[in-house]
């Protein structure tokens, strides 16, 4: 089971992954020292710049191109770390810094996940 949540109110209680490119203003690392970080797995910083200009007319051609993204080479391996994580775990947090988690990669990774 994956569960998501933001990663300002995660409290180490369960294994998590954090599955955002860039690292969460204000959290320190030693926070999250026991979350795995998987930056490779998030959308790159073109898509997600482009996304963040205009987020609700661009979101359904995000998820589009996120989706091809994900299909690379690199994005295969970490999917496939992940799924590993969540097979060792049983239960795994997928940690995120995205404000409106409904509007952002999170769906579709997860989407890709239980495919």
């Amino acid at each position: 089971m994956y569960n998501i949540q933001r990663v300002y109110i995660y409290q180490n209680q369960q294994p998590a992954v954090l599955i955002d490119r860039l690292w969460p203003r204000g959290i320190s690392k030693a926070r999250l020292s026991t979350v795995e970080w998987i930056k490779t797995i998030a959308p790159s910083s073109q898509l997600r710049q482009w996304l963040h200009q205009s987020p609700a007319s661009r979101y359904s051609e995000f998820c589009h191109l996120y989706q091809q993204e994900l299909c690379q080479p690199q994005q295969q391996q970490a999917l496939q770390t992940l799924q590993q994580l969540h097979q060792q775990h049983q239960q795994l947090w997928l940690l995120t810094a995205a404000k409106d988690i409904a509007l952002s990669h999170v769906p579709v990774l997860l989407a890709q996940l239980q495919t």
